[in-house]
Formats: C-alpha cells, sequence, structure tokens
C-alpha cells in the first residue's frame, strides 16, 4: 500500500498483518539545509552515503543475511561514537536538524561525539535559525524524553550552541535526575529552562501545552505553610497545575513535597475549592437581590470562608451568610 508514494515510501503487510515501511535507495541532488531533493532507483552505496551518522549508515539483507557497512558504523556502535558519514560540514549543510540529532543521539545512548563531527556541528550552530520551529521542538522533545542524563544532553545544547540559537533559557546550573518513569517534555522543560512557556510558545508548542507550562511558571510553587487551609488556598489558586507543581518540586528538591499528604487527604475529603464547588450560585444570589460585580464578589468571599472552613459549605449555611454580605 501507499504510505508515502512521492517520498519512494510503500507499506508492506507481513503474515501477522504488521505494516512495515519500505523506502527505495535514494541520493540527494540539491539540499538547502532544510529539505532535499532527491534521485530514487540508485544504489545501495548511495543511499548509505546520503545518511546522517555511521550508525545510521548500516544495511542488512534478511534473505543473504549480508551486512553492508561502508563507514564502519559497526566499529563507531561498539565505541559509543557518533560520527557524521563523510565530511560532517557537508552533511550539516545538507540539513542543520542533524547537529541537534547528534546531540539526542549522543545523550540517549550515552556516547560521546566524534571530535570532527563535533566541531563541524559547532561551527554552524547559527544555521540552525534556518529551522522549522516544529522540527526543532520535536528534537528537543525527543531528547527530553531518551536522554541518560537530561544534564549531559541540557550542557550539549549549550555548548554546541544550539541553546543560544533556539533555549536561551536553558539552565547553565545542575539539573537534577529524574526517574526513567518521568518522561513529560513540557514538565522537564519546566525543570531545565527558566520561563518554560516562552519557550515552547517559541517553538509552536500546543496551546495546551503552553498554557500548561504557563500555569507551572506561575504558581506558586508552595503553599504559604502546611496547614490545611494554606493548601486548601494553594490547590485554589494553581487549579489543574498542581500534580505538576508537586511533582516539579520533588523533581528539583530529591524528595516529597511536605505538604503532599495533606494534598491528598483534602482531595479524598473533596474539599470545595472552586466557586464551582460552592453548595450555592450566582443564579442563588441573584434571586437574593445581588446584581453585576456583586455576584462574582460574595461568592469569593464566600469561597474564602469555605476555604477556611469546609464544612460551612452547606446551602443553608451560604445562603444565610449570603444575605448577611448583601445587606
Amino acid at each position: 500500500m501507499a504510505v508515502g508514494i512521492k517520498y519512494g515510501t510503500v507499506g508492506v503487510l507481513d503474515r501477522q498483518r504488521t505494516l512495515h515501511e519500505v523506502t527505495t535507495f535514494r541520493r540527494d541532488v540539491a539540499t538547502d539545509g532544510r529539505h532535499a531533493v532527491v534521485q530514487y532507483g540508485v544504489s545501495l552505496e548511495d543511499d548509505l552515503a546520503r545518511r546522517d551518522f555511521t550508525i545510521n549508515a548500516i544495511a542488512y539483507h534478511p534473505l543473504r543475511r549480508e551486512w553492508r557497512d561502508p563507514f564502519r558504523g559497526k566499529q563507531d556502535l561498539d565505541a559509543g561514537l557518533v560520527r557524521a558519514v563523510g565530511s560532517p560540514a557537508l552533511r550539516f549543510a545538507e540539513d542543520y536538524l542533524r547537529i541537534l540529532r547528534a546531540l539526542r543521539f549522543a545523550a540517549r545512548f550515552d556516547f560521546a561525539i566524534d571530535a570532527e563531527t563535533w566541531t563541524a556541528a559547532r561551527d554552524r550552530a547559527t544555521g540552525l535559525q534556518q529551522l522549522s520551529r516544529e522540527r526543532v521542538r520535536d528534537e528537543w522533545f525527543k531528547g527530553l524524553q531518551t536522554a541518560k542524563s537530561l544534564q549531559r544532553f541540557t550542557s550539549l545544547w549549550r555548548d554546541v550552541g544550539a541553546a543560544a540559537v533556539w533555549i536561551p533559557e536553558l539552565s547553565s546550573g545542575s539539573i537534577p535526575a529524574p526517574p526513567a518513569s518521568v518522561r513529560d517534555p513540557v514538565l522537564l522543560t519546566a525543570l531545565v529552562t527558566s520561563s518554560p512557556a516562552a519557550v515552547l510558545q517559541r517553538l509552536r508548542a500546543s496551546n495546551a501545552e503552553v498554557q500548561r507550562a504557563a500555569a507551572i511558571e506561575n504558581g506558586p510553587h508552595e503553599p504559604a505553610d502546611l496547614s490545611e487551609a494554606s493548601v486548601r488556598r494553594w490547590l485554589s489558586q494553581v487549579g489543574p497545575a498542581a500534580s505538576d507543581l508537586l511533582l516539579l518540586w520533588a523533581l528539583q528538591q530529591g524528595k516529597e513535597p511536605p505538604w503532599s499528604s495533606t494534598v491528598q487527604r483534602i482531595r479524598d475529603r473533596g474539599d470545595p475549592l472552586t466557586r464551582a464547588d460552592l453548595a450555592i450560585s450566582g443564579s442563588d444570589l441573584q434571586a437574593l437581590g445581588a446584581k453585576g460585580p456583586q455576584v462574582g464578589q460574595v461568592l469569593a468571599t464566600l469561597l474564602n470562608q469555605v476555604l477556611e472552613e469546609p464544612a460551612l459549605n452547606t446551602r443553608e449555611r451560604l445562603l444565610e451568610r449570603a444575605r448577611g454580605l448583601l445587606q
């Protein structure tokens, strides 16, 4: 079946009905640092020669059980080395995204980067400006999700010059190592940058991701004190960002937030935290004679009282207090 025919790619179903994408051999005819014009139907050697790194330029014939490795990719795999195919300067000039891919592979597999490849990447880092924001975002997210060490991944971005071009907010300090289960790119962007919302907006993340980052950034990151009333006020203020802020604090400090057990008790009881949780509504206040902005002001006052004392959240008690506020 045709799954990407204009790119020379077709889908092949095996006996288990699993889809495999198969692309014909090709070589670059012209490139501009972002896109390539390719010629199809060339030799395997031509196809391997257009790959970015030697570890990605290895071919295997499953029927002949024959390997083709003209650029010593197996040797570099064994040595733990990311090395460009042929001239690193030419490879990066063909597609500057390869610079970011080199960083991602090095951080993911804990590989070193070949000296000549590294020098060419650093010398041509300004070419990263030519890339689309979406391509950079995808590489940034993949890197955060796969890096063995966030410290090394972010250091590579800074040292090669990629951070200066795309993420100047990247932290230069020590970055804690998150557990392997924490691979959320929005949360990790908040962990390693000073302004995650600005970074994600620049990289054209989704509106939901940018808004989530902004909520994390704006906080506050912790309640005023450890009392239940303060924790309820904090939960009311940060809303859906509470879970992100709890986890971010834990990542930064290397331990559970001291108010996390209080949060759990409040959630288990279902304590009221928002105006929507109040036992009365704006319509009830209007029936009592409240008009315009007065409705919102009274609801805000009632919520403030309920956050202090959840037992007040009954229809009778709130209506009584509302009448007093409206007199």
